[in-house]
């Protein structure tokens, strides 16, 4: 009786710890599974040797109310943005044709698919529409709460409504985050 209590309580605690990480993919699987349910992607684009990567994710990316809005409402992906993972992405296949596997855990040479997407400075969070197309990258260390932001106003299609200087800053003053940091 003891070991069939120890048992449940042990899947229990498990599935609670999965429940409070991201479900990261890869983008080749972000874009098959958007062929099945469209949703919008969030791409974590970091380097092994980034800092404020290690921290972005260590604080934001583990933070509950993040991780529930992000499984919910959007595919996350992780791309190591001096990977050599090869990306096929409208019609084309990028590489890293300069990595060097020496230097795996320090600066390498940047992966086409980073350029491509004007991905210049670690971390990068790229978001894109259902139809794989990018919105905009979020360049930068955020905290949860700056994050929501984003998040927000992409799962909503309120950044379609941005349309002037004026109008991004109304809406940036206004808004009003909920997430606990």
């Amino acid at each position: 009786m003891k070991k069939g209590v120890l048992v449940l309580v042990l899947m229990f605690s498990v599935g609670l710890i999965n429940a409070q990480e991201i479900k990261w993919l890869t983008f080749n699987e972000a874009l098959e599974l958007q062929k099945m349910t469209p949703k919008k992607i969030m791409m974590d684009a970091y380097t092994n040797w980034c800092g404020p990567c290690k921290m972005l994710d260590r604080n934001t990316f583990h933070n509950k109310d993040v991780v529930a809005y992000v499984n919910k409402h959007f595919y996350a992906v992780k791309f190591n943005a001096e990977g050599k993972e090869p990306i096929t992405y409208q019609d084309n296949t990028y590489g890293n044709p300069n990595f060097n596997p020496e230097k795996e855990n320090q600066r390498n040479s940047v992966h086409e698919f980073a350029s491509a997407l004007g991905v210049n400075a670690y971390p990068t969070i790229v978001f894109l529409d259902e139809e794989a197309q990018v919105i905009t990258p979020v360049r930068g260390y955020q905290t949860p709460q700056q994050l929501e932001l984003y998040l927000k106003l992409f799962y909503t299609d309120k950044y379609k409504e941005l349309d002037n200087q004026e109008v991004v800053n109304a809406y940036f003053e206004a808004f009003v985050p909920e997430f606990v940091e």
